[in-house]
């Protein structure tokens, strides 16, 4: 199994539930490039991590961070954010 056959080539963004239980959930996320996973919060404290690709994380308490395999970033709730495609990616959330 690859993360990369669970999504839709010509998606531009797509989400997959992974795992699923009652204290939480992994999905896999798929971002191509150029595109946006656009401003959002999250009213659970999350992580994302970069499978493979490069992805651009910025939120609006003023971080930004380049993401590339292997990196993460925590996520803090209710902060706005967004992820930008620098290029085709795949990620994992868990929250």
């Amino acid at each position: 199994m690859n993360i990369k056959d669970l999504h839709r080539a010509d998606k531009p963004v797509s989400t997959v539930p992974l795992f699923n239980n009652l204290e939480g959930n992994v999905i896999a996320l798929q971002i191509m490039k150029g595109e946006q996973l656009k401003e959002h919060t999250t009213p659970v404290p999350a992580l994302l991590l970069c499978i493979s690709g490069n992805i651009f994380f910025e939120d609006e308490l003023g971080l930004k961070e380049n993401l590339t395999p292997g990196d993460y970033i925590n996520i803090a709730v209710g902060v706005k954010h967004k992820v930008s495609g620098i290029e085709s990616s795949q990620l994992v959330l868990v929250n």
